[in-house]
């Protein structure tokens, strides 16, 4: 695999709303076969990182998968729509100006910590198993769209996270659990992976029994 003629086909694969934002961006230090970091307001581009020396020991089309879902959970973290939450912090930060105007010190405080809290739910929503199961299935849709089936996307993500799992040698006694795969390989996933796996076995056919509504 070349990196350079990857990054084209993957940047190519993703959709044509996302390319201007996302970026991808070769890290062979991390430990992570792919990474992101959480987009903060001020960021007009968002980042994946990928380590091609591990990125490699993926399947053609578990890498598609992955990283369309990652695209799919980068591209959905929204600071600026119509939200409580985003209300909350545009409040605080006129608030916080009002009271700076006025030299009022505690007003400034007691503002801008209002803000804080509307940022720090917004983070807590888009890091929950949510919005991890959401990627997951907007993914799969994506996928359908570049000529794999419903079936086909979901069971290339699920292996991939078992994968992706294995390679990142997550499975240090205590901070692991163990999980039997529908082909037998021991996986080592942690429990929102155990979730998310549930969820795309339902999707591609392989399991009778799916997850309960979040």
């Amino acid at each position: 695999m070349e990196q350079n003629v990857e990054i084209r086909r993957l940047s190519e694969l993703m959709p044509a709303s996302a390319r201007k934002m996302v970026k991808i961006l070769s890290k062979p230090e991390q430990a992570k076969v792919i990474d992101v970091s959480f987009p903060l307001p001020w960021n007009r581009e968002r980042f994946i990182y990928i380590n091609f020396d591990l990125w490699r020991k993926l399947t053609k089309p578990q890498r598609d998968v992955l990283f369309l879902r990652w695209v799919s959970w980068l591209i959905e973290v929204r600071w600026f729509k119509p939200d409580v939450y985003q209300v909350v912090i545009v409040a605080g930060l006129l608030g916080g100006l009002v009271e700076l105007a006025q030299r009022d010190v505690v007003g400034v405080l007691t503002a801008l910590g209002l803000s804080g809290v509307g940022m720090l739910r917004i983070w807590q929503l888009n890091n929950s198993q949510e919005s991890e199961i959401s990627a997951d299935n907007d993914a799969v849709n994506v996928a359908q769209r570049r000529g794999y089936s419903q079936t086909e996307a979901a069971e290339h993500l699920l292996n991939a996270i078992e994968v992706v799992a294995e390679i990142e040698a997550r499975c240090s006694q205590g901070t692991a659990m163990r999980s039997q795969s529908d082909s037998g390989r021991v996986s080592h996933l942690d429990f929102d992976e155990l979730i998310r796996c549930q969820n795309l076995r339902a999707i591609s056919g392989l399991s009778a029994v799916g997850i309960p509504k979040i």
